[in-house]
């Protein structure tokens, strides 16, 4: 039996194709669009099977270059919910399979098709070959850490205000989908500053879990030193040069929420580029 689904959205479409039962698709050659829609139903759908994605470098680093993005599918591997290889080669049309059902999408101006079958004898094979070129891709090195051990290690390690800012400020970046300025170690310097957390407590953390060297969030200081958003003040410790307390630097910055923050962060650093 065939059967198309004509959508306005790549979420709707796997509403749509994968409400089964499957234990595993076979993911080949999304998009970037349909890889961030994959991500976003993985975390927020209990129906969806262990998905193997098998898709091309470009679109992989268009979705991973976002921290949140990263970090969920991170976790996402972890948990062996999604396996992620290297496509080696172009294919005409991105398809999903499982071992009882084939979707095509195809994609039009800003529309979606989705044709399907579950025409037994013709999935299993599609299934079989699919699943063989899996086992034989190369393995997609994702570096960046799992959004869990970022959240679980910075209330650890700095504390649980600084890390409710940080995933606040994160999704309100998120929701805004426009403003690229603020990326995930601008992001934790900023919720520091807001708590006033050492400048070597917060790099040595970002360094450690694996977003950002030290240098990377010296750096990013010194930018944001530059724009006017943080100021440092000097902490005298035992042994050793003072070390700095991070604080907010401009007035606008202070006394709001970690999506006040961002909106104003982002416009401060927009207005300088």
């Amino acid at each position: 039996m065939v059967s198309n689904l004509l959508e306005a959205d790549v979420e709707r479409v796997l509403d749509a194709a994968f409400a089964g039962d499957d234990e595993e698709v076979v993911v080949v050659d999304p998009s970037a669009e349909t890889i961030a829609a994959l991500i976003e139903a993985a975390t927020t759908r209990e129906d969806l099977p262990p998905m193997s994605m098998l898709a091309a470098d470009s679109e992989l680093a268009s979705v991973m270059d976002d921290f949140l993005a990263a970090s969920t599918a991170a976790d996402l591997v972890a948990d062996e919910t999604l396996r992620i290889r290297l496509l080696p080669d172009d294919v005409d049309n991105a398809l999903f399979v499982s071992p009882s059902k084939l979707v095509v999408l195809v994609s039009a101006d800003e529309r979606v098709a989705a044709l399907s079958t579950d025409d037994g004898e013709f999935v299993g094979e599609v299934f079989e070959t699919n699943r063989a070129a899996f086992d034989d891709a190369a393995e997609y090195d994702l570096r960046t850490p799992a959004i869990s051990r970022v959240r679980e290690t910075m209330a650890a390690e700095i504390d649980e205000a600084t890390r409710d800012d940080f995933d606040a400020l994160l999704a309100s970046v998120e929701a805004a989908r426009g403003a690229d300025a603020i990326d995930e170690v601008t992001a934790s310097l900023l919720v520091a500053a807001k708590n006033d957390v050492l400048l070597y407590d917060i790099s040595k953390w970002g360094e450690d879990i694996g977003i950002a060297s030290k240098a990377t969030f010296s750096r990013t200081k010194t930018r944001l030193e530059d724009a006017g958003l943080v100021d440092t003040e000097k902490v005298p410790i035992d042994v050793g040069r003072p070390r700095l307390r991070l604080k907010l630097g401009d007035e606008r910055l202070r006394g709001v929420d970690a999506a006040g923050l961002a909106d104003v962060a982002t416009e401060m650093l927009s207005s300088r580029s």
